[in-house]
């Protein structure tokens, strides 16, 4: 079944190269489109787990080995084996979340990002999951790195262009870092090939580091090391990483890290510990000491934070910090836990963001001060979800992200030959510290979000419409918790116009996609923008499903506001039209007679699902994915055995 991996790279790269010839009639099946392309790959992708020969996981498997470059000896080489398997499908599936996420949003919430550049958006996230898959079936050195640059380019104007206020910067930072790694190892990855005369993955993983002298692989392991870690993000590399997450939009997010940091750790288990063994005994300690100040600081730095999205961030690089540890234990049991960490922290970490983005929808902010706690009491379910996730990444037993920080510290204790195990005693002991500073700083943030008596109105959303009882109404008080966030083509007082388009402000921030007080169709004005109020309508048209002016009054609260399909009682003066929803979210979510709000919309459930279920699943049965990743370690670690 060779075909299996090519179809499965072949899949999103033709989807995304159909977009550049697909005519622009086509942009609003485009949402639609980007899931039934990641929909047929994660189809693919469960193929693979279904059909894999269990008995053989230390063995890669759907091989295909061609001729790329003959003349200098390169390879078209995929397979994957029971390391790469669990990260192949994680891929697949967060990608197809992450669509599902954004084009079931009917254009509000995450959905308003397909109002802006909607073919470009879809294109750049098929091209990274191309570049994601394929640097976990890579079975050649350069068609690895290959694989490995490719995702940094889309990943790039996904935080530039979709990202938030900082998101140039951020974006910037992104690059350079990331460039910076690469580039250190890429020349890891020839000097082995000048010292092997092969970029075969597997052959160099049986050699040991047969025709290596120590010497030469401890360089290898510390130049590939530190374009790996730089990835990963290790401690102290890690400083692009906060701010790219806070700036990325909440697909980009969800992919950074759940999958990217992966293929930094990834690379530690495929080439750097069984290529290079004697590089790896000499570089352990030193990637055991950066491995635990990760861990603290980590924990350190999410104390100190007030922004969410910021606060999980910080988290990534403490857990990254306890898969670090269990490689530099060189054991069964730590690499082993390494492995599982690394699984788990995808998941759960991208359910957390998946988590910020819709507060941050809700709230119109992810400062958790701002959000004012007593959520459990506002928002139940979304408040509940948001528990569940915090305690599964905090480790508590019986949830998927207990078992690889267990194992990692488990190897700690007895780490392998060649270790002093004096020093990874100890390296045991802070990372217990930091796991206790892990639980620490998600009970505080849970304590100031979920917990408590609301401090602000409940949160409204407001859709093609507006707020429900503005000023002028007597709705429930001026709760603008909007769905528009700077920079996004959504508007705080609906459809694309803005309240004001924030007059300079680059693509719109509380605006439309360009913004300004005469945006195209616009702010303070009807169809085509300006100041000029002639019946009001702030850009909505007879008031809309969630009506800001009741009728068709508007602005000045026209008369004749009566028969109007607008807002219960018109906002700044309009009349009484049909009910809208004062105090749920705004439109047909919660019906359009003021129904009993969701505070869980649908296709949020779709996002979040499968990753609880994914999370309960490998935390009550861990053997499920250990039974995996045991054998092909034994077979990795077998010169340090």
């Amino acid at each position: 079944m060779g075909w299996l991996p090519v179809t499965l790279l072949a899949v999103p790269l033709f989807g995304a190269l159909l977009l550049l010839v697909a005519p622009a009639a086509l942009r609003p099946a485009l949402p639609l489109y980007g899931q039934a392309v990641s929909g047929l790959a994660l189809v693919l992708a469960v193929v693979m787990v279904a059909a894999f020969d269990y008995g053989r996981t230390a063995t890669p498997q759907y091989t295909v080995d061609l001729p790329w470059i003959p003349g200098l000896g390169l390879r078209f080489h995929l397979g994957v084996d029971g390391i790469s398997l669990p990260l192949v499908a994680l891929t697949a599936l967060l990608t197809f979340l992450c669509f599902a996420y954004l084009g079931w949003g009917r254009g509000r919430g995450p959905g308003r990002l397909m109002r802006t550049r909607p073919r470009a958006l879809v294109f750049t996230l098929l091209v990274l999951e191309v570049g994601m898959v394929g640097t976990f079936l890579a079975l050649d050195l350069l068609l690895f790195f290959v694989f490995f640059e490719i995702v940094l380019i889309p990943m790039y104007f996904l935080i530039a262009v979709w990202g938030g206020k900082g998101r140039r910067g951020a974006a910037t930072k992104f690059i350079l870092y990331t460039l910076l790694g690469s580039v250190v190892m890429l020349v890891g990855l020839l000097f082995i090939w000048s010292q092997t005369d092969t970029l075969d993955i597997v052959a160099l993983a049986r050699a040991h580091g047969a025709g290596m002298s120590r010497g030469a692989q401890i360089v290898a392991f510390a130049t590939v090391g530190l374009g790996l870690a730089v990835k990963t993000p290790m401690w102290p590399l890690h400083t692009w990483l906060p701010d790219a997450h806070t700036e990325a939009p909440t697909a980009g997010s969800v992919l950074l890290a759940g999958v990217l940091l992966k293929m930094g750790t990834y690379g530690f288990a495929r080439i750097a510990i069984p290529v290079l063994p004697e590089g790896a005994v000499a570089a352990a300690p030193w990637l055991g000491a950066l491995a635990v100040v990760g861990i603290v600081y980590g924990a350190l730095a999410c104390l100190a934070q007030r922004d969410l999205k910021r606060m999980i961030a910080y988290s990534s690089v403490g857990h990254m910090g306890f898969v670090l540890l269990g490689f530099a234990t060189l054991t069964t049991v730590g690499v082993n836990g390494a492995l599982f960490a690394n699984v788990a922290h995808g998941l759960i970490t991208g359910l957390l963001f998946f988590l910020a983005g819709s507060i941050k929808d809700r709230y119109g902010t992810a400062d958790m001060p701002s959000l004012g706690g007593g959520m459990l009491a506002t928002l139940p379910h979304l408040g509940a979800v948001l528990t569940f996730a915090s305690i599964a990444s905090l480790g508590l037993p019986g949830l998927a992200g207990f078992w690889g920080e267990m194992l990692a510290l488990l190897g700690a204790f007895r780490p392998g030959d060649g270790l002093p195990r004096g020093l990874f005693l100890t390296y045991m002991v802070i990372g217990g510290l930091g796991a206790v500073l892990t639980a620490a700083y998600f009970l505080v943030m849970l304590s100031r979000v979920t917990h408590g008596r609301p401090s602000r109105p409940r949160p409204v959303l407001v859709g093609a419409g507006a707020t429900a009882g503005a000023p002028g109404g007597p709705g429930e008080s001026t709760a603008l918790a909007a769905e528009a966030q700077a920079g996004d083509a959504d508007a705080l007082m609906g459809g694309q116009g803005g309240l004001t388009g924030n007059p300079g402000g680059p693509e719109g921030a509380f605006g439309g996609p360009v913004g300004g007080l005469g945006g195209p169709e616009g702010a303070f004005g009807g169809p085509a923008g300006g100041p000029d109020v002639p019946v009001g309508a702030w850009d909505v048209p007879e008031g809309g499903s969630g009506g800001a002016a009741g009728g068709s009054g508007g602005l000045e609260g026209r008369p004749g506001g009566l028969e109007g399909p607008g807002g219960e009682v018109g906002a700044l003066g309009g009349g009484r039209g049909r009910p809208a929803v004062t105090g749920g979210f705004g439109g047909d979510e919660a019906g359009a007679g003021g129904g009993p709000p969701r505070d869980i919309r649908p296709y949020e459930l779709v996002a979040w699902v499968p990753l609880i279920v994914l999370i309960l699943l490998f935390g009550l049965w861990p053997g499920l994915l250990l039974s995996l990743t045991t054998p092909a370690v034994q077979t990795l670690l077998g010169a340090l055995s």
